[in-house]
């Protein structure tokens, strides 16, 4: 596979760039398979994770060391501050981006990340949706602190079922988005979706990984947190909660793992809750990651050890059409 042969896809008749999708729950091994694929084919990474987008978040990201991006290059790492918002619409336009670049370079996209907006965004385009409201969400988070996300779940449920669906009621953040729209303009956020126009399409060749069983992936997960708290994790927050600029409401410190150990800094949880809470959060993820994925029928699964199914993965990316 010396290049690649084509930057446009002319199947279905629109036109759509073509890259390679590796996905999977967090701590399945997409970061090391992926290196191992950048081994052996012309690839370039594009990060599909809405946490390695901020510098200084490093170990609780499990972002590729700086000595792996300068021999592998990786793109949409290390895009933003942490105390910038960074969105699927802002990803889109990044990720569009970096996809053109790397195929007029006769390389391959390989994009991978667990972040399954990201990909939506990618596949299908994204909703002319309104611009985020301080005042809406400062009237959310209120109302919240009184009654319990569980009851704008509730609440989101009643007006836009759909929605409330596919959100977890312990995900505040989403609820409070979809609640957001709905109060703003007074249709549902699937309604608007569903009205979008599609702009940029790519066409993914997509697979999946995932380790053998529920425990595996549990115990992976375990294992991952203990090694990020050994490298430094804790300090790494420590500086962080330094700044005067960040705090826990920020998307970068909500990211799984770091709103755990800033608690854990704030003296509102223990050492050993704030393990315990965050492999549990990690655990949840990779659940919802899981059932994302589960409904995608396009997509083609690998599932073992990383280095099991290395082998079969490789091969299947040997013989994906229009990239060799």
């Amino acid at each position: 596979m010396a290049a690649v042969a084509s930057s446009v896809d002319r199947g279905g008749g629109t036109d759509a760039l073509v890259a390679v999708a590796l996905t999977g729950p967090t701590a399945s091994g997409k970061s090391a398979l992926a290196l191992a694929l950048a081994a052996r084919f012309p690839v370039e990474i594009v990060s599909v994770d809405s946490a390695q987008v901020y510098r200084g978040l490093d170990i609780g990201t499990a972002k590729p060391p700086p000595e792996v991006r300068a021999r592998i290059p990786h793109h949409l790492v290390d895009v933003c501050d942490p105390a910038e918002p960074y969105s699927a619409a802002r990803f889109q336009e990044d990720a569009l981006r970096a996809i053109r670049v790397i195929r007029a370079r006769g390389r391959i996209p390989l994009l991978v990340g667990g972040t399954m907006l990201y990909f939506r965004a990618l596949e299908q385009g994204l909703s002319p949706l309104p611009a985020a409201d301080p005042g809406v969400r400062a009237e959310l988070e209120s109302e919240a602190r009184r009654r319990g996300w569980p009851a704008l779940h509730a609440e989101l449920a009643r007006v836009d079922p759909e929605a409330a669906a596919r959100i977890h009621p312990n995900d505040p953040q989403r609820i409070q988005r979809a609640l957001e729209v709905y109060r703003l303009t007074g249709r549902p956020l699937t309604e608007l979706q569903r009205a979008g126009v599609c702009r940029g399409r790519v066409r993914l060749h997509k697979a999946a990984v995932a380790p053998p069983g529920r425990e595996r992936l549990r115990a992976r997960i375990a294992e991952r947190f203990d090694c990020m708290l050994k490298e430094g994790l804790v300090e790494e927050v420590a500086r962080l909660r330094a700044r005067a600029d960040l705090h826990p409401e920020l998307p970068a410190i909500k990211a799984v793992g770091y709103r755990q150990v800033w608690r854990h800094l704030a003296g509102e949880l223990s050492y050993g809750e704030m393990r315990a809470q965050a492999i549990m959060a990690t655990c949840q993820l990779a659940k919802r990651q899981l059932t994302w994925l589960r409904a995608d029928g396009a997509l083609r699964w690998f599932q073992g050890e990383p280095e099991a199914v290395l082998p079969a993965l490789a091969a299947w990316f040997r013989e994906l059409p229009g990239l060799q």
